[in-house]
Formats: C-alpha cells, sequence, structure tokens
C-alpha cells in the first residue's frame, strides 16, 4: 500500500490509489506518492522530502 500526500492541504493516507476529492479539504487535488523508496527513510514509511 502507497502513501499519499495531498499538494494542496498536505494530508497523508495511506490507499492503493489516491482518491478523487482529498478526504480533508474536500478539493479535487494533485496527490502524491511520498512512499519510502530508499534505505535513508525505510524507519518511518513515507519520504519527508515530498
Amino acid at each position: 500500500m502507497s502513501s499519499w500526500k495531498c499538494g494542496k492541504c498536505g494530508y497523508v493516507l495511506k490507499a492503493e490509489k489516491p482518491p478523487e476529492k482529498c478526504p480533508s479539504c474536500g478539493e479535487k487535488c494533485e496527490f502524491l506518492d511520498n512512499s519510502c523508496y530508499t534505505p535513508d527513510c525505510q524507519q518511518e514509511g513515507t519520504d519527508k522530502r515530498v
């Protein structure tokens, strides 16, 4: 399961794919995949740089 971050309000959720609308701000936003794919963020599971 991937971690997705709303490009507008910063809300983060875990799901297979991003939702149509953000559950937090209710807008149709761009969601960025902020899942960790490198060893330096394996502990948190999300990449804080995104």
